[in-house]
């Protein structure tokens, strides 16, 4: 079940502006959201699951959050998703 109704790319391309997100980081952003772990997300990608924590701990930065969970809700709040 989808907790947070996210939003098409070309907004969210729009939103993260003013946060300074990259498309990949939204990509794994909104997988995050949805729930999917980070080996899944780097499967789903085709990426390593250390690059999926890599980009996962920059947002967590970018974010000023500690959690994910944490930074799910910033992005929900600041509209993101």
């Amino acid at each position: 079940m989808q907790k947070f109704a996210i939003r098409n790319n070309a907004k969210l391309m729009e939103d993260a502006k003013t946060i300074s997100l990259t498309r990949r980081e939204l990509t794994i952003l909104k997988e995050i959201a949805l729930g999917r772990t980070s080996p899944q997300i780097a499967e789903l990608f085709g990426l390593s699951p250390e690059t999926v924590k890599w980009y996962r701990k920059q947002m967590l930065v970018k974010f000023s959050a500690t959690t994910s969970a944490e930074m799910i809700r910033k992005a929900v709040e600041e509209g993101i998703l």
